[in-house]
C-alpha cells in the first residue's frame, strides 16, 4: 500500500476538482474486493487445530496451508500489477475473485491436506489479482492528492478488517458446523465481489511503458518455491535428505539467475539500481525481517493454540484481535503520524514493540490454556505492526526522487510480503527442528513400557512430536503425551525468540541505518505526482495471515 506523506494536502488546480463519474461504485468494489482477499488470507490462522484432527495434518504440511498462499501472492502479484494495467483492472479484479471462488471452494470439499493446498494456492493468486488490481483501480478515479488519500484510507481499513475479523469467521463456523462452512462463506463473498466489480466499475487501463518481464517471472517463482520447500521439508525430512538437498541448491540457482535476468531486463520485477541508494535499501531489508518477525508470530500463536494446545477454534480467533485490530483501529492515528514524525522514527518505535512483545511470549507456559498471557504480548506486537506498515513504504518513498517512486513501492510491497512468505516457514523449521531435537532426548530418558515407547518413536519419525501430541488417549504412544507437549512449548517458544530477535535487528538497522539519511526535494513536482505514481504502480501489504 502506498499511502504516504505526499497525500494529505491538496493544492494547485485540482483541490477543487468534483470527483470522477463512478467513484463512490468504484470505492464500494475495491474495498469488498481487498476485503475478501485479505478474509481468505487470514482464515486458516484459527483453524489449523482443526485441520490437523479432521485431514490427518502433520507439522510441515501445516505450514503449507499458509506459506502456499503467501508463496503464490509473493511471486505473481508485481505481474498481477502489470496485467491490470495493460488489459484492464475490472477484468484483473473480476477474474482474481472467481480463481479465489474456485480455490474456497476446493478448500471447502478437501478430503485430504494436499487438495487444501491447491486450494490456499488458488486462493493466493486470486488475492494477488485483486490487491494490485483493486488498489490501482480506486487511484484512477481520484481526482486530488487529499481525494486519494481519504479513499485509500478507507481500503486499507477493509483490509484490515479482514484480516481481524477472518479468524472470528472461521471459528464461528467450526462451532456451529464444520470449519469447511468458513470456506463457502468464503466463496458467496468472492461471488459478491465479482458482481459488484462488473455493476459498479468501469475498465480503466495504463498500459504505457508496462511490459512483462517473463524470463524475471519464471526464475523467481521457481527458485523461491524451490527454496521454501526445502526449509518447509528439511525438519521432518531431514536436512540431509536428496529432495531437500537438491530442491535448495536448485532454488538458489534460480535465484542466482533471477538476479542476472533482472541487470539486463527492459521493464524488470525488480530494479537492482534503487538498492544503491543507502535509504532504500535498508528499509528493504527491514522489510523483510519485520515481517517475517510479524507474520511468524502470528503463525506461531495459529500454533500454540490450536494444533499443540487443541483449543477451542473461536478461542483461537481471540488473540487475532490483538494482532490484527490494531492495523484497522490506528488507521486515523497512523495516517496523521506519517505527517508529523519522520517515518524513520515510527518503524523503529514499531519493531522495537513488536520485539518486545515476541520476547514476552518466550515466557509463555504450554500447560496453560488461558488467553491472559496473551494480551499484553499480542497488543504490543499489534501496535508495532500497525505503526511499521504504512511506515516502510513512506520511507522507501521517501528515499528516492519523485519518478522513482512507483518502482519503489512496488519493490518495497514485493519484499514485505516475501517476509510475510517466509515467517511461518522460518518459525515451522526452528519450531519443529527443535521440538523433534528436544522430544527425542526426552523420549530417551523416559521411563514409559517398552510398546509405548517404541509406538512414540515410530510415530514421531513419520509425523513429529505434533504427531504424538495429537495421540488420543490409550493409544498406543499416547503415554509419551506429555514429553510432546512439553517439546513442542520449547520449539515454539524458541521460535517466538526467533521473532523477537529478528525485529530487534530490524529495529537496530532501522535506527543506525537511517542516520543522516535526508529525503529528496519533491517540492517542484507538485503534489499529486507522487502518490498518483506511487499508487499505480505499487501494490498493498496483505496484513498477515
Amino acid at each position: 500500500m502506498t499511502l504516504n506523506k505526499g497525500t494529505a494536502t491538496s493544492h494547485g488546480p485540482t483541490a477543487g476538482a468534483a470527483r470522477k463519474p463512478g467513484y463512490a461504485g468504484t470505492l464500494a468494489a475495491t474495498s469488498c474486493a481487498v476485503f475478501v482477499a485479505q478474509v481468505a488470507n487470514a482464515l486458516p490462522a484459527s483453524l489449523n487445530g482443526l485441520f490437523q484432527e479432521d485431514l490427518n495434518t502433520h507439522g510441515s504440511q501445516l505450514t503449507w496451508i499458509t506459506s502456499a498462499f503467501m508463496v503464490a501472492v509473493v511471486c505473481f502479484e508485481f505481474t498481477f500489477g502489470v496485467l491490470g494495467d495493460r488489459f484492464g483492472r475490472k477484468r484483473l479484479i473480476t477474474a482474481g475473485a472467481g480463481l479465489l471462488a474456485i480455490g474456497s471452494a476446493v478448500a471447502a470439499v478437501a478430503p485430504s491436506v494436499q487438495v487444501l493446498w491447491v486450494g490456499a494456492a488458488l486462493n493466493g493468486l486470486g488475492a494477488g489479482a485483486l490487491f494490485p488490481g483493486s488498489l490501482t483501480m480506486l487511484a484512477s478515479v481520484t481526482r486530488t492528492p487529499r481525494e486519494r488519500a481519504q479513499a485509500v484510507a478507507l481500503w486499507s481499513g477493509f483490509l484490515s478488517a479482514g484480516a481481524a475479523l477472518s479468524p472470528l469467521l472461521g471459528g464461528v463456523f467450526a462451532e456451529v458446523g464444520s470449519w469447511r462452512g468458513s470456506f463457502w462463506v468464503l466463496v458467496a463473498l468472492a461471488v459478491v465481489s465479482m458482481v459488484l466489480t462488473l455493476l459498479l466499475t468501469s475498465e480503466s487501463k495504463s498500459p504505457e511503458g508496462r511490459e512483462l518481464d517473463i524470463p524475471g517471472q519464471v526464475t523467481f517463482a521457481a527458485g523461491l518455491i524451490l527454496v521454501l520447500y526445502a526449509a518447509v521439508e528439511g525438519p521432518e525430512s531431514g536436512w540431509a535428505t536428496l529432495p531437500v538437498i537438491l530442491s535448495g541448491m536448485l532454488g538458489l540457482v534460480f535465484l542466482a539467475g533471477f538476479v542476472l535476468v533482472e541487470v539486463g531486463a527492459t521493464s524488470p520485477i525488480f530494479d537492482l539500481s534503487l538498492f544503491r541508494n543507502r535509504a532504500f535499501a535498508v528499509s528493504s531489508v527491514v522489510a523483510v525481517i519485520g515481517m517475517l518477525a510479524f507474520l511468524g508470530a502470528c503463525f506461531a500463536t495459529s500454533m500454540w493454540l490450536g494444533p499443540v494446545q487443541h483449543q477451542d477454534p473461536l478461542r483461537v480467533a481471540i488473540p487475532f484481535l490483538l494482532l490484527q485490530g490494531p492495523a484497522f483501529v490506528l488507521i486515523p492515528v497512523v495516517s496523521r503520524l506519517l505527517h508529523r514524525v519522520a517515518p524513520s522514527r515510527l518503524l523503529t518505535s514499531g519493531f522495537a514493540l513488536m520485539s518486545i512483545g515476541c520476547f514476552l511470549c518466550t515466557g509463555l507456559d504450554v500447560t496453560d490454556p488461558g488467553l491472559t498471557a496473551f494480551v499484553v504480548p499480542d497488543l504490543l506486537i499489534g501496535i508495532g505492526f500497525a505503526l511499521c506498515v504504512s511506515s516502510v513504504t513512506a520511507v522507501a518513498l521517501d528515499s528516492v526522487p519523485p519518478q522513482l517512486a512507483g518502482m519503489a513501492s512496488a519493490t518495497t510491497n514485493m519484499l514485505r510480503d516475501l517476509g510475510f512468505a517466509l515467517g511461518p516457514v522460518v518459525v515451522g523449521a526452528v519450531a519443529l527442528s527443535k521440538a523433534a531435537s528436544a522430544f527425542s532426548s526426552n523420549l530417551n530418558g523416559a521411563d514409559l513400557p517398552a510398546d509405548q515407547l517404541g509406538a512414540a518413536r515410530g510415530i514421531a519419525g513419520q509425523g513429529g512430536p505434533i504427531a504424538v501430541n495429537s495421540l488420543p488417549p490409550g493409544t498406543p504412544g499416547s503415554a509419551a503425551h506429555d514429553l510432546a507437549l512439553d517439546a513442542l512449548g520449547s520449539g515454539f517458544g524458541t521460535a517466538f525468540l526467533i521473532c523477537g530477535t529478528a525485529a530487534a535487528v530490524a529495529a537496530v538497522l532501522t535506527a543506525v541505518g537511517l542516520i543522516g539519511v535526508r529525503s529528496p526535494d519533491r517540492s517542484s513536482d507538485g503534489d499529486s505526482a507522487e502518490p498518483a505514481a506511487a499508487e499505480r504502480d505499487g501494490t498493498p501489504e496483505p496484513a498477515a495471515m
